[in-house]
């Protein structure tokens, strides 16, 4: 079966960053950038061919990125081309959506997808409305009733179930949980949740709360498309507690995955049928606009803040500096990269 999850985790892969690079390339081509290379993947070329418009379009042995490779992305840097084709000199608002076409084409296939998914199986809420409570349970004892809403997790408030399970991620050395809950007559409380833990072969710790969140919504077309929306910013501010628990030191790198971690989801979700499959490629198409759009060096970001700082001081950052910087963070994103991958074998392998 590993076969199979191969070719399911490159197309996934593959279709998420054909819909972001296109995006890049076709904002550019219309904008009169010369472009001389689409290509999907990294590393070795395993397929090329060269279009009547001259621009090599190729297929890459590494489905983990691709890039559109544009004239002038950092200053003129080539005697063959017009000055007018150089991505540089395009007036600034061309160049902003330009740069910000790829992530909005991921956004753009997100929602898409999610609404297909909630026509056919039906949309579902992310309310955190307790459906169920287990006997005998760690909520059942901290006094958790049915019907009641959680709104906070150790002083973080939420009205979204898909943001607050990330807090139950942020460190917690002595395994007590503060749960700010709002009862069905009104009132409120403040619980606390000392969660059972047990541990598989490996040693990995789960803690289990012993609650079941009421995710019933109504099918139809309008809450098909309200879904698709709120799903899409629940994921989006998911995403962004997630980084900022990173930089506060609340969540740990271990908690990242690279391509080995998303292959082993995928060969998960593979068992749980097509609408998992269609809901992981939404949620990675987000988290791979979101991460793009990050003001960091070699993301799209990046490019849109140097973009900003050209627009404040009324003339281009030096073309080695920024690129000298762009390296730097392409080397740090590469490191990352490959700690994350051997982390994820030693962990899944």
């Amino acid at each position: 079966m590993w076969i199979v999850s191969l070719i399911v985790f490159i197309f996934i892969l593959g279709i998420i960053i054909l819909v972001h690079e296109f995006g890049h390339f076709i904002t550019a081509k219309k904008s009169g950038v010369f472009i001389y290379e689409f290509s999907i993947g990294m590393g070795p070329v395993i397929y090329s061919h060269k279009g009547k418009d001259g621009i090599n379009y190729n297929i890459r042995a590494l489905p983990i990125g691709g890039f559109v490779q544009m004239a002038g992305e950092v200053g003129e840097d080539d005697d063959s081309v017009k000055k007018e084709q150089f991505m540089c000199n395009r007036p600034k608002w061309q160049r902003l959506i330009i740069l910000c076409a790829g992530v909005f084409n991921n956004f753009v296939l997100a929602i898409v997808l999610l609404f297909l998914m909630a026509c056919i199986w039906g949309p579902t809420s992310s309310t955190p409305k307790v459906l169920n409570v287990l006997e005998n349970s760690a909520a059942s004892k901290a006094g958790i009733l049915n019907g009641d809403i959680i709104t906070s997790i150790n002083g973080h408030k939420f009205t979204s179930w898909d943001v607050g399970q990330i807090y139950l991620y942020y460190k917690n050395t002595d395994n007590i949980y503060s749960f700010g809950l709002k009862h069905q007559d009104g009132t409120t409380e403040t619980v606390e949740v000392s969660p059972d833990i047990t541990k598989d072969e490996d040693g990995k710790e789960t803690k289990t709360f012993g609650i079941q969140i009421d995710n019933y919504r109504e099918k139809n077309l309008w809450e098909n498309i309200c879904y698709a929306f709120e799903k899409f910013v629940d994921v989006i501010h998911s995403m962004a507690i997630t980084v900022w628990g990173l930089i506060s030191g609340q969540l740990s790198v271990q908690s990242l995955s690279g391509p080995v971690g998303i292959y082993k989801v995928i060969d998960t979700s593979i068992q749980y049928g097509l609408q998992q499959l269609i809901y992981i490629t939404a949620f990675l198409s987000i988290n791979v606009g979101f991460i793009n759009i990050l003001p960091f060096p070699a993301f799209d970001g990046g490019h849109v803040l140097f973009l900003l700082i050209e627009k404040i001081k009324g003339s281009p950052v030096n073309a080695n500096v920024e690129n000298v910087i762009n390296l730097i963070g392409f080397s740090l994103l590469m490191l990352l990269m490959i700690y994350i991958t051997i982390k994820d074998i030693i962990v899944f392998f």
